[in-house]
């Protein structure tokens, strides 16, 4: 899902802490730089000071 990014979301991001990157997410792969299930990987590794960011819906933050 993309989201469009503005100052309130890069608060609330903040102050809870929120997860939404695939580098945070237990299905990355972080030595290939890859999705273990294979999904592309750019639009979900932007970051909030982009415009927008883009939730994945296999994300899993893990235990």
């Amino acid at each position: 899902m993309r989201t469009p990014v503005d100052d309130v979301l890069r608060g609330e991001a903040r102050r809870f802490l929120l997860l939404f990157r695939c580098d945070d997410c237990v299905h990355f792969d972080a030595e290939r730089a890859e999705c273990v299930h294979g999904y592309p990987t750019d639009a979900h590794r932007k970051s909030l000071e982009d415009d927008f960011i883009v939730f994945c819906k296999e994300f899993d933050a893990g235990p």
